[in-house]
């Protein structure tokens, strides 16, 4: 059962992860997006709809990129261009996609795709214990496995990430140097739906392998809190997000080992969760925070 938890995890968590590594590079670039839960939904139902006209699973990933970019460039418009508040218009967005998805994606419930399969790797699948929980898994939880570290060099050790960085901690600085503060966030925030729009894929064609309603379940805000506690460090992001794959694969676990269980209960634990990390870590994950990040939290603008 330890083992079937552990494997659920990494396979439940990665789209958490997708979609935190995207918000911590728009973070990174002083741009909260609250909307990260539409750019989920939008590259689910934008995947899947791909995959199903297309047969191919990797065009749908694309397909999900593109869904939920489009969504963070219509942020990035209202909250760089246009002065907009950060909170507001990233809920807004949410709500938006809310109802796009659940209008378009009526035809696609119940519609069977060439969704992708499980690869084991062979050799590594085999190891006791290990195998089944690391190397028995869909090829994007593969790829999500050097997505995080190589995210954290090009934010760290690039000249690309030191713009970024550079425009949600000393954004002035950008300007005396030649270079567009609203260009990089433009940048940032389209990078960060897209990638949030991959995580939303993986849950329609890899995870759940099929299109429903409202199908993200609130990932995507746990993505943005995750964010947050993980200190804009795509590395904790990584762990975070498989300790949140845990709580969610936990309901499944128990029913399947045969306990009678809430499932009600067990649903709620990811949020939960996220309320008790971040009660506990309380202020000083803000100390973390990018400077321009702050202003943002202080209902200041950032535009």
């Amino acid at each position: 059962m330890i083992i079937d938890l552990l494997a659920g995890a990494v396979r439940g968590g990665t789209s958490i992860m997708y979609a935190g590594l995207g918000e911590t590079i728009s973070e990174r670039a002083g741009i909260i997006n609250l909307g990260t839960e539409g750019s989920m939904l939008l590259g689910a139902l934008g995947g899947y709809a791909v995959t199903a006209h297309t047969g191919n699973p990797w065009l749908g990933v694309l397909g999900g990129a593109v869904a939920g970019a489009l969504l963070s460039l219509v942020h990035a418009v209202l909250v760089v261009s246009r002065g907009a508040n950060q909170f507001a218009s990233g809920l807004t967005l949410y709500f938006l996609a809310l109802g796009v998805t659940a209008l378009f994606g009526v035809s696609y419930v119940s519609k069977q795709i060439n969704a992708f399969d499980d690869v084991p790797i062979p050799g590594l699948s085999d190891i006791p214990g290990l195998g089944p929980i690391l190397f028995d898994h869909d090829p994007l939880v593969y790829i999500a496995f050097f997505a995080a570290p190589a995210i954290w060099w090009v934010l760290f050790r690039t000249r690309v990430g030191l713009l970024v960085r550079t425009a949600g901690e000393r954004s002035e600085a950008l300007g005396v140097n030649g270079y567009s503060v609203k260009a990089v966030r433009y940048w940032s925030s389209i990078a960060g739906g897209a990638l949030a729009g991959i995580g939303g894929a993986h849950i329609s064609i890899a995870y759940a392998d099929s299109w429903f309603e409202n199908m993200i379940a609130g990932r995507g805000f746990i993505a943005v809190a995750l964010v947050i506690f993980a200190m804009w460090n795509p590395i904790r992001i990584m762990a975070g997000a498989y300790l949140f794959g845990a709580a969610l694969s936990l309901a499944s676990v128990l029913q399947t080992a045969g306990y009678a269980v809430n499932q009600f209960a067990l649903a709620a634990i990811p949020f939960v969760l996220t309320l008790v990390v971040l009660a506990v870590l309380g202020k000083r994950t803000m100390l973390a925070a990018p400077d321009e990040l702050s202003k943002v939290f202080d209902n200041t603008s950032t535009a």
